[in-house]
């Protein structure tokens, strides 16, 4: 299957769609809306983001960005798979590409948080090399929410 990545900006309309797709997916995971965590796209720091969507032939089939903590660390945002597009490396491969800009921008931690209800997901972010840590930031106080970091 021929993928491709391509950086995009805030406002395109397949990475608006897959974050669509994405929030479906979460809401049918968790009990209540206080527990996603999303992207204010008219918070002027959005533009401060790095965005990427991977094509599969193609057709959009994932996305994810990175969204900078001052000059601490980076998080990663939005991460998401179509799912009749998992199991053939796009993940690992968005994730790759965004780790690399994390590190062009001069970041050697990268952060991200998920929970329970997101089983796939985790076991993919350890695979990859991810640890779980304390809590933070606007998660510190959200009881479902898991998080991890990787040193870059």
């Amino acid at each position: 299957m021929e993928t491709t990545m391509k950086q995009v900006q805030p406002d395109n309309e397949d990475l608006h769609e897959l974050i669509r797709k994405l929030d479906e997916d979460l809401g049918q995971r968790y009990h209540s809306p206080d527990e996603i965590f999303t992207v204010d796209f008219s918070d002027p720091a959005v533009a401060d983001m790095i965005f990427i969507v991977a094509y599969a032939e193609g057709d959009p089939a994932g996305c994810g960005g990175i969204k900078p903590h001052g000059r601490e660390f980076v998080e990663l945002k939005r991460f998401y798979v179509e799912p009749a597009y998992r199991r053939h490396g796009i993940a690992a491969g968005m994730l790759s590409q965004l780790e690399g800009r994390a590190k062009e921008a001069g970041f050697s931690v990268i952060r991200l948080e998920a929970g329970a209800p997101q089983p796939e997901a985790l076991a993919f972010y350890i695979k990859h090399g991810y640890y779980a840590i304390d809590r933070f930031g606007e998660y510190a106080d959200s009881e479902s929410s898991l998080c991890f970091e990787k040193q870059l």
